[in-house]
């Protein structure tokens, strides 16, 4: 083998390492965190009256809607209301990564009863998903044909027991059980829940799987995604004031 074609070789492999290095420090899996009730309610900032108190309620009785006005929205670190996706991928030349899309574009309200909830309905724009990329937020919203479906939505169908009066402070849970609309199709799903009263908001956590072939999604294809899992994991942190 002579002298240049062994530098010429060098150069490729070399070459090759560096784009390798490049696309796992670009696609590597970087996901933020999946939703926790003890996260989510421990970035919201109680506010104070004129005496010092911070402020809160006694009952939880009543109508409480979406507030977008508390907390910050972005990809990584959402202290506010948004809802979203995570699913896994396979990408060439990384290996698994976790795909993760977002959007602080939220709407809706519950309405609590005791230790009941009641009531609740939640609209997602799916228009503004935001993913790590803009190169794969194309994909998600083609995948997803938000021109033609632009909103997803979920409405509790039955009332919740918490097993607990959400008053007291202490987180509740349970599964709420409700109708999914996505893609166009609308399905039942069961939605396990934690819920936390902190000052005047109330914090709800969910998540809950979904299989993409049911809502008659297609898969996202590029030539760096070798395969995509058919399940992906739908997220909601939501911030809610009293009516």
């Amino acid at each position: 083998m002579s002298k240049t074609v062994k530098i010429v070789l060098g150069v490729v492999v070399v070459g090759a390492l560096a784009v390798g290095g490049f696309l796992w420090w670009y696609l590597k899996d970087d996901a933020p965190s999946k939703v926790s009730i003890d996260a989510a309610a421990g970035q919201v900032t109680t506010t104070t009256g004129a005496s010092g108190e911070t402020s809160k309620v006694t009952s939880v009785d009543g109508t409480w809607v979406i507030d977008t006005t508390t907390g910050t929205f972005d990809y990584k670190s959402a202290t506010g209301t948004f809802a979203g996706f995570r699913i896994q991928e396979e990408l060439t030349g990384v290996g698994s990564t976790t795909a993760v899309g977002r959007t602080g574009d939220v709407s809706g309200s519950i309405t609590l009863a005791a230790d009941q909830l009641t009531a609740a309905t939640f609209d997602v724009t799916t228009t503004s998903i935001k993913t790590d990329r803009s190169q794969r937020d194309s994909r998600v919203q083609s995948a997803l044909q938000t021109s033609q479906f632009p909103t997803a939505t979920f409405t509790l169908t039955q009332p919740l027991s918490l097993g607990a009066d959400p008053a007291s402070g202490q987180t509740v849970s349970g599964t709420a059980v409700g109708n999914f609309t996505l893609h166009g199709v609308t399905k039942v799903v069961e939605v396990p829940i934690e819920a936390k009263l902190v000052g005047d908001t109330v914090v709800v956590v969910a998540s809950f799987d979904i299989s993409l072939s049911d809502y008659d999604i297609t898969k996202p294809s590029a030539p760096i995604v070798a395969s995509i899992s058919d399940t992906g994991t739908v997220e909601m942190q939501l911030l809610l004031k009293k009516q």
